[in-house]
């Protein structure tokens, strides 16, 4: 078992891992996401390879899929299904936390430490170095509207 939760900043985001795949034989990955209000968030993605399930624990995200709305606030819960393009914002004024389960537990913290190296990196983030490690961790960004 994980001893310690890895914490792991990734722009405005801080994501704590509190069960990794070694924890689980590979059968889920499970982490906390503090999202500031008004917070940078990650780009409309889907992705094949797990389904995703979001449980709020503190204010309200704001969840896009499919372009479909939902408010995810305290004791909300929603499963977002493979294949299905998603994202979220904080529009609220508090910061918001949300607990998330991605099965089965190809999610780890090599990708959000990557993430958060590209957007560390001096200058504006790269579009294209970020859909590449979204890619390489099994995330599919959605085309961005013209």
């Amino acid at each position: 078992m994980t001893e310690q939760p890895t914490r792991i900043s990734v722009g405005d985001l801080e994501i704590r891992f509190l069960v990794q795949d070694s924890d689980s034989n590979g059968a889920l990955t499970m982490f906390e996401c503090r999202v500031p209000a008004g917070a940078r968030v990650p780009a409309a993605h889907s992705h094949d390879g797990f389904e995703e399930t979001i449980y709020g624990l503190e204010g309200i995200t704001t969840w896009m899929v499919e372009g479909e709305a939902r408010e995810i606030g305290v004791g909300d819960a929603l499963c977002i299904v493979r294949g299905l393009v998603h994202g979220f914002v904080n529009h609220g004024t508090t910061d918001a936390r949300f607990l998330a389960v991605a099965a089965p537990g190809v999610l780890g913290p090599s990708y959000f430490k990557d993430i958060g190296a590209v957007l560390a990196a001096d200058g504006p983030p790269d579009p294209v170095t970020i859909a590449e490690v979204m890619r390489r961790h099994g995330l599919t960004p959605a085309a961005q509207p013209e």
